[in-house]
């Protein structure tokens, strides 16, 4: 078995991390190096899908789940409950942690785009 990504020992609470949101399968956290006024990361509890394609072809229902809660999220967190949700997938599009997460952005965003950033 794979050693535990960061986001699985957040979980456990063997390293810090603020969580600020739960269900059965899936959980937030803020982002530790925010890119925007609220940006938090929804990540399965499992850590058996390292990105969102694998995630959609292995268990779609826990994708949805995963969308749901950034919903309740972003009306809970987002002045307006208008946000961002962006997956990256592979290194060459900015993951950097092999465990599916999704950002959630919000606050401030206006106009801005994120593409090439």
């Amino acid at each position: 078995m794979a050693e535990p990504s960061i986001f699985t020992r957040i979980l456990q609470g063997d390293i810090p991390g603020e969580i600020v949101a739960e269900t059965e399968r899936v959980f937030a956290i803020r982002d530790i190096a925010p890119q925007a006024p609220v940006h938090l990361l929804v990540i399965p509890k499992t850590q058996e899908y390292r990105d969102v394609t694998e995630l959609a072809a292995g268990d779609a229902t826990l994708l949805a789940e995963m969308i749901a809660l950034a919903k309740r999220l972003g009306r809970e967190h987002a002045d307006d409950g208008d946000f961002r949700l962006i997956f990256n997938t592979g290194a060459g599009a900015g993951q950097t942690v092999f465990h599916v997460h999704a950002h959630l952005l919000a606050g401030g965003l206006g106009e801005k785009s994120l593409v090439g950033e």
